[in-house]
């Protein structure tokens, strides 16, 4: 480590190479994200380091304590959630910038949310890696101003990070400032990775209360009908979703699939297939075993 930062420092002085300087940096805090003294050395090195691109990941980790120090916090933790998701072994979140009081006062609630989201993008998150975001979201959903639609954005993290029964005590704490879809459709997510498709059910049900014309809402409902097996409802709320919005793409598939798996015929399949063409892979592979049924 000691050697990243007296070549850093090289490169950075006499060198001419600060783009180099900056990954030797970067090197360093990706050695021991948690020692602050790779920061405080950083830190003289930093103005005659120019414009870093945010395009190459070797330079993430000291562009986002820059990031940090020019008061960006929003941009320092979607830096960080996405090392994360990356390199889940590195202990990012263990740097000390982000525990401290001006970052947890100064980041947003939607880019912690999204910082969070990105910890998850290509693998499972070890216990370690994510303790300090799981403090960080605790801490930001204490502050004082927050508005229902924040703290269900917040009620997301936690679900994402393991702790359901928080995520639907948040919700909870939503709906008493005011009632949001946003907070009745985290907690239908919760109540249906828990397994509880009758509470979720419920939840997108006082969701469609709040906004009726919401095609997505409807196709929500559908979708978990389908998980229970339940066809019959799940075809009605397909329609249902298309009296809103006649076109589009994924109602339409959704309501042949089911309307396949109730017919049998190969009719039905058949228009099954060309309507799910229009629809993203993964969800129209779904579609097709619901229409097509066990095999």
């Amino acid at each position: 480590m000691s050697h990243d930062i007296t070549l850093a420092s090289v490169l950075a002085h006499c060198g001419g190479d600060p783009e180099q300087a900056a990954r030797q940096l970067s090197r360093a805090i990706a050695t021991a994200p948690s020692d602050p003294t790779v920061y405080a050395a950083a830190v003289p090195l930093l103005p005659g380091l120019g414009e870093l691109s945010a395009a190459d990941p070797s330079l993430a980790p000291i562009l986002a304590f820059r990031h940090f120090l020019d008061g960006r916090m929003d941009d320092a933790a979607l830096i960080l959630g996405a090392l994360s998701g990356i390199s889940p072994q590195i202990a990012w979140a263990d740097a000390p910038w982000f525990s401290e009081t001006s970052f947890l006062s100064g980041v947003s609630t939607e880019a912690l949310r999204e910082a969070v989201y990105r910890l998850f993008d290509h693998a499972a998150v070890p216990a370690d890696t994510a303790r300090p975001w799981l403090r960080a979201v605790e801490t930001v959903t204490s502050r004082a101003g927050l508005g229902p639609e924040d703290l269900a954005g917040m009620a997301i993290s936690l679900r994402l990070l393991g702790r359901t029964d928080e995520s639907l005590t948040l919700c909870d704490r939503a709906d008493a400032m005011g009632r949001t879809v946003l907070a009745e459709v985290v907690r239908a997510g919760t109540w249906r990775l828990l397994g509880n498709h009758e509470e979720a059910a419920a939840a997108f049900g006082r969701a469609l209360v709040l906004e009726p014309t919401n095609w997505s809402l409807h196709l929500d409902l559908s979708d978990l009908y389908a998980e229970r097996g339940d066809h019959p409802a799940a075809l009605a709320a397909a329609q249902a979703g298309l009296r809103h919005a006649p076109h589009e793409p994924k109602l339409l598939a959704a309501r042949a699939a089911h309307h396949a798996r109730l017919a049998g015929t190969a009719e039905a399949l058949h228009e099954f297939e060309r309507l799910a063409s229009d629809t993203d892979p993964a969800y129209c592979r779904w579609l097709r075993e619901q229409a097509t049924g066990p095999a």
